[in-house]
């Protein structure tokens, strides 16, 4: 059944008169009784309306019919006003996830941008490593998901939005001998120190770098969260790895050092999302303020 004969229908019961319907809709009078009839034909035939002398009146099928007319125009009417809010982005969700050092300064950011040009979209946040985002974003849990290549998560399967290439830091007490280097440090040069690391293993991580570099780093202390990681380095218990997402969020007594870019080349931050899946406007409104967020990283 045609949403237009519905139209047409209420328009000339509103009205009472075909004359009237026809110059409201724009149409001609012959044109508003063929929609009619069609409609009529495609309900089984019976009359909608009274022709009388002057103007129409509904029959009893005409009447009964109002009802559920009126609650397909009310509903399409709704469906064409959250399609074009969701089309402004002015309207409907936004899911995404996003790995720790991220929620440091580059998505808080870009979500306070979001917020102030983007307020009615509902908005759901997850953090996780890379290789769980995206099994997330793959499963259709998130619209999009911001990673890095550490951790070796399988990049290739998605479309990514690039964001940053961010530099790589190794954290030392201001005490340390190397607190007043000058110039980036070479990795094998910490191959005896302790090490402040997420995992117990490095496979997988930002010390993935030292492993390359030829040793396997001792962690002596395994935790989880900069802030503490920060806390332990200040207290003279080890060295940690920090990349430059959550560098200025780092304490004063604490030295960064930025590592040899030939031990650990600059990582890439992406913005992916799954491939073959249209983006939604309030996803597309986000990557592009990841990506202002992400000129004003430094490092």
């Amino acid at each position: 059944m045609s949403t237009v004969w519905l139209r047409v229908f209420l328009e000339v019961a509103r009205s009472g008169s075909f004359t009237v319907a026809a110059r409201t809709l724009g149409w001609t009078q012959s044109a508003v009784s063929r929609q009619i009839s069609s409609l009529e034909s495609a309900l089984g035939g019976g009359p909608l309306f009274d022709r009388l002398a002057r103007g129409v009146r509904l029959t009893e099928a005409g009447r009964a019919l109002v009802p559920y007319a009126e609650a397909v125009s009310e509903s399409l009417g709704g469906a064409a006003r959250e399609l074009a809010e969701l089309r402004a982005a002015a309207g409907g969700r936004l899911r995404f996830g996003a790995f720790a050092t991220a929620d440091a300064a580059l998505v808080p950011q870009a979500l306070a941008a979001f917020h102030a040009r983007h307020p009615r979209v509902r908005v759901a946040r997850e953090e996780g490593l890379s290789p769980g985002l995206l099994d997330r974003l793959t499963a259709g849990h998130l619209d999009l998901a911001v990673v890095s290549t550490t951790g070796r998560a399988p990049l290739e399967a998605y479309t990514l939005h690039h964001l940053l290439d961010e530099t790589l830091y190794v954290a030392v007490p201001a005490g340390h001998p190397l607190a007043t280097a000058d110039g980036p440090v070479r990795l094998a040069r910490l191959a005896d120190a302790d090490w402040i690391a997420g995992s117990p293993r490095p496979e997988g991580t930002l010390l993935d770098a030292a492993v390359r570099q030829g040793f396997r780093p001792r962690v002596a202390h395994v935790v989880a969260e900069w802030t503490a990681k920060q806390g332990y380095v200040a207290a003279g218990l080890g060295v940690t790895l920090v990349p430059a997402l959550a560098a200025a969020s780092m304490r004063p007594d604490v030295v960064l050092l930025p590592v040899d870019a030939g031990d650990a080349p600059p990582r890439a931050v992406y913005a992916a999302t799954a491939r073959g899946h249209s983006l939604t406007p309030a996803a597309r409104a986000f990557v592009a303020a990841l990506r202002e967020a992400a000129a004003r990283i430094p490092g």
